[in-house]
């Protein structure tokens, strides 16, 4: 199982990567076995396991154990019941989430500072999601640019004077490289959006506008599953195009 897209930007010890990769091959005994015999098992303290908790997110050592048994049992369900996938596909949760309150939001800004340019980043398989969305709303007559990790720091930074809105797609929310352009855009008073999976991350934590996506399988980085959030994701672009044209025939922005 691939932990890089959970551990990354935690600045986790060597103890505390030792004691995570215990925890996900004994998933099913660890909340029996207890902090103090797993502390044992892998010759360190309780207070490792309770910091390893706190830099993953957790509130402490049960919440922890939890949410890993869930994140390690999502792909396996994927795949064994092709039938609920299947059905997932088909009953789509886009609009959960607050959704389209967001929309809303989104789209009043965009309509508000028109001329401003929106700045789309995102890498690996979400680039061909925030490729579309740049070139759909170029179509639309708005200013957009989008870059990827592939393109020089350089087209980010030299364009943060003439950001309106600075907007990325990261199906894990833990990108270093998105995360990083999000932080920057907020710190320097840009309006930021962006599109992740469905639980709290890195990169939510510096949107203005959060879309929540739902993802089946987190811990499947190398995209291998059947899995909605892709197509969800593009789905969710036409319905910022649809809000956005929408709002433009209203009238004037209230």
């Amino acid at each position: 199982m691939n932990l890089t897209k959970l551990i990354q930007g935690r600045n986790l010890t060597e103890n505390e990567r030792m004691v995570l990769a215990y925890l996900m091959e004994h998933l099913d005994t660890a909340l029996s076995q207890g902090v103090r015999s797993i502390a044992q098992e892998n010759y360190t303290s309780t207070s490792t396991i309770m910091r390893l908790a706190r830099k993953l997110g957790y509130s402490g050592f049960v919440d922890m154990c939890y949410n890993l048994r869930a994140m390690a049992e999502e792909p396996e369900r994927a795949m064994a019941k092709e039938q609920d996938f299947l059905t997932e596909f088909c009953q789509s949760s886009i609009l959960s989430y607050d959704t389209y309150a967001n929309l809303k939001v989104f789209t009043k800004h965009m309509v508000h500072s028109k001329g401003g340019l929106i700045f789309i980043y995102a890498t690996g398989f979400s680039a061909t999601i925030g490729t579309y969305m740049a070139r759909k709303l170029v179509n639309m007559g708005l200013r957009c640019m989008f870059a990827s990790g592939e393109d020089s720091v350089g087209m980010f930074e030299n364009n943060l004077e003439q950001m309106g809105s600075f907007f990325c797609i990261s199906k894990s929310g833990e990108t270093t490289l998105v995360r990083d352009k999000i932080k920057i855009a907020r710190e320097n008073g840009i309006f930021t959006a962006a599109i992740t999976c469905e639980r709290e991350n890195s990169v939510s934590r510096f949107a203005d506008v959060w879309f929540r996506v739902e993802d089946l399988c987190k811990l499947d980085d190398l995209n291998t599953l059947p899995n909605t959030f892709f197509p969800q994701a593009m789905m969710l672009v036409e319905l910022i195009a649809y809000e956005y044209l929408r709002r433009c025939k209203s009238g004037p922005p209230q």
